[in-house]
Formats: C-alpha cells, structure tokens, sequence
C-alpha cells in the first residue's frame, strides 16, 4: 500500500547536501555499507566528512535502500521505520 520510487544509486545518487544533513555525526557507520570489499583495502570512516567523501566517490558505500517519506529517512532495511511507512 506504498508507492515506490525505485533510483538507481550509481546514476541518481543523493546530494552532498541530502548526506549531510540525515548522516548522524556521531554513527557514520550506520549509514556506510561496511561490508563492501572498498574496506578490505581501507579503513573504515572515521568522521562524517570522510564519510561523505567517499559515499560521493563510491554511491555504492552508502547503505541502502534508503527511505525517504516526507521529513523522515532510514538508511537500509529499518523494519520499524518501513511498518510507520505503510
């Protein structure tokens, strides 16, 4: 009973602005897909700018899918943010 708006990440990827406003300084690593091979050959972010530089180099970093419903965002599967969406 939702609509939907399904963006390819590589080719629509959210705004610098967008990043910094809904990334949580203190929990960057909430919001980065900490499981991509980028971090077998690097160290994972330790501040949300670092973050943000590389969600902006590499989309694919930033964890998903990303819910946006008005003034609320989740980043990846919030199983209680997606029941508040319905």
């Amino acid at each position: 009973g939702v609509d939907v708006e399904e963006r390819d990440i590589n080719k629509a990827p959210p705004t610098r602005a967008f990043l910094e406003q809904h990334i949580d300084a203190k929990d960057v690593l909430r919001f980065v897909s900490t499981r991509s091979p980028v971090f077998k050959t690097r160290a994972l972010p330790a501040s949300k700018k670092e973050a943000i530089d590389l969600m902006m180099a590499q989309p694919n970093l930033i964890k998903r899918p990303i819910l946006v419903q008005g003034s609320t965002v989740a980043f990846g599967f919030d199983k209680e943010a997606y029941a508040k969406a319905k």
